[in-house]
């Protein structure tokens, strides 16, 4: 638990180095952009299809009909631009992911490595292709799993666990290779994750529940239309620091484990070797020869 925590308060404090936060700001750029192009162009055919797929059902006419005896009217209406942002949520946030993974995380690892293990050996374990490579497979896995957890997000307990569960395990398999892709080889890569999977786990769901959190911000730009251009892009934000902070806690974490491997000289291919011994072996005597003994030989 040491270690756990050591990194944590490390990475809670590198999170006010003003490097960190501009570093933030890019991926918000990004997901912005991004964000209002998907809502600009598919906003509202995306509501009228939710709409209209809660109007048609048969069973959920029912519910409608009986809400109506109590004055709740037009409930379709209003929850279909909650269910549309709802969906669109895991979206933003796997973006989110990505875009710390692409450009934010290579950063934090340097700066991290430049302020702390400056004397850590890189060995390159793993490049640029590898690291998307390893990314994708990630995101693949991790929208599977949202694909067949959704029928039980409708049981109130399970829909503020399983999000921040897959949210974590992707950020655990995303962050975790990218801050020792640059100074671990690929062995010492495999010795930590075996070493230490339990707790680079633990960071990841962690931070998968602290990148639920700013759904409460992007939920209130939905109650509160007239905030709503303020709220969502300030959510963003939040998500964005929130998984750079991630960034920043798997660095500590990873880097400092990866020094006590070396340092243990344990790792997987088992301890570094030592220079030979050699053994300092007086030199016999030199015999001179008669010649050279006589001074009056010349």
């Amino acid at each position: 638990m040491g270690p756990l925590l050591d990194s944590f308060w490390r990475a809670a404090a590198y999170c006010l180095l003003p490097r960190v936060v501009a570093l933030s700001l890019l991926p918000l750029l990004l997901i912005t952009l991004l964000a209002w192009g998907g809502g600009h162009f598919y906003w509202q055919p995306a509501v009228a299809w939710m709409q209209a797929l809660l109007e048609g059902s048969d069973w959920l006419a029912l519910l409608w009909g009986w809400l109506r005896h109590f004055g709740v009217d037009n409930l379709p209406v209003v929850l279909a631009p909650l269910l549309v942002l709802m969906l669109a949520t895991p979206v933003i946030v796997i973006v989110c992911v990505l875009a710390v993974a692409l450009l934010m995380a290579p950063a934090i690892v340097s700066l991290v490595a430049e302020r702390r293990f400056s004397e850590l050996q890189r060995k390159r374990g793993g490049g640029f292709v590898a690291s998307v490579l390893w990314s994708l497979g990630s995101t693949i896995a991790a929208l599977f799993a949202l694909l067949i957890s959704m029928p039980l997000w409708l049981v109130p307990p399970l829909v503020l666990v399983l999000p921040p569960l897959i949210w974590g395990w992707l950020t655990y398999r995303v962050m975790a290779f990218d801050a020792l892709a640059e100074h671990a080889s690929k062995p010492e890569r495999q010795e930590i994750f075996k070493r230490h999977r339990l707790s680079l786990l633990t960071i990841g769901v962690l931070t998968g529940f602290l990148g639920a959190a700013p759904a409460v911000v992007w939920a209130s730009g939905v109650v509160f239309a007239a905030t709503f251009f303020v709220l969502v892009p300030v959510a963003i934000w939040i998500y964005t620091l929130v998984f750079a902070f991630s960034a920043l806690w798997f660095s500590h974490f990873c880097l400092a484990a990866l020094e006590r491997l070396r340092e243990q000289g344990s790792g997987p291919a088992g301890p570094m070797p030592t220079a030979p011994v050699v053994i300092d072996m007086p030199s016999p005597p030199v015999l001179a020869s008669p010649a050279s003994s006589d001074p009056h030989s010349s």
